[in-house]
């Protein structure tokens, strides 16, 4: 097994082995707690199929759910990012697919997010804009402004922060935009490459440490390339998606 990160510790749990940060309040927002598991005695056939549970028919705890099952309704065993378990844990059949829409945010768009983009950004009622480079901190937990080597300004929003985001896409008809708001848990759109809009912009609305008073901030894409700072605002969009998902369960 490789070296066990800085501030990082192993632990085991029943359902296998994790890795976390050392202290708790590092977490990060997309993860989620492990369940508790639904007590042997109480379960007697399994929970999606009603198999009685014998000496043959075995009963298996999701990992993710904390449900019992038998052997075929929970026989699969994915990584689940979100709890931070280190092998692949066994799910069952509605919570394995779950997951595996999870995969591609945690093998792609982590990476897109903590690349970067470059936007033109517009603080509060400010009718002064500055390009700046966005990026996700390496524990998720910020989004951090960096403005060029001339002004040398930066400024951080802690995701958990956010109350409301915005996504903006080309609309339909030119010179429209279509807005996507993060209010509570809705259906995710998509704003992939091979989608049928490209995300154009992004609205925060998010409380300051120590403050109840919301912030505003608009993030533009700008200049030619606008590629980039797209891909970047449509994983921002799946991120808040999940981010939204944590905050529900």
């Amino acid at each position: 097994m490789s070296a066990v990160p800085d501030g990082k510790k192993l632990v085991r749990s029943p359902s296998g082995l994790r890795m976390v940060p050392e202290n708790g309040a590092f977490n990060s927002p997309f993860s989620l707690d492990e369940p508790q598991w639904v007590p042997d005695k109480e379960c007697s056939r399994c929970m999606q199929c009603e198999a009685k549970f014998d000496f043959i028919t075995r009963k298996h705890h999701c990992r993710r759910c904390g449900r019992c099952f038998c052997d075929k309704c929970c026989s699969r065993k994915l990584p689940l990012p979100r709890m931070c378990f280190v092998d692949p844990v066994r799910q069952c059949g509605q919570c394995s697919a779950t997951s595996g829409r999870e995969g591609d945010f945690y093998e792609r768009q982590l990476r897109v997010l903590m690349g970067g983009g470059t936007f033109l950004v517009t603080q509060g009622s400010s009718e002064k804009s500055e390009t700046m480079s966005c990026r996700l901190s390496n524990n998720h937990r910020y989004l951090f402004m960096d403005g060029d080597s001339s002004s040398g300004s930066h400024f951080e929003v802690e995701l958990s922060r956010i109350t409301s985001m915005q996504v903006q896409t080309d609309g339909s008809t030119p010179g429209e935009k279509d807005i996507h708001t993060y209010t509570s848990l809705l259906e995710s759109t998509d704003l992939s490459e091979g989608g049928t809009s490209r995300a154009c912009g992004m609205l925060l609305q998010y409380r300051p440490p120590g403050s109840q008073e919301l912030q505003q901030l608009q993030l533009d894409t700008t200049g030619d390339d606008r590629k980039g700072p797209a891909a970047w605002l449509a994983a921002m969009h799946k991120a808040a998606k999940l981010l939204y998902e944590s905050r529900d369960q």
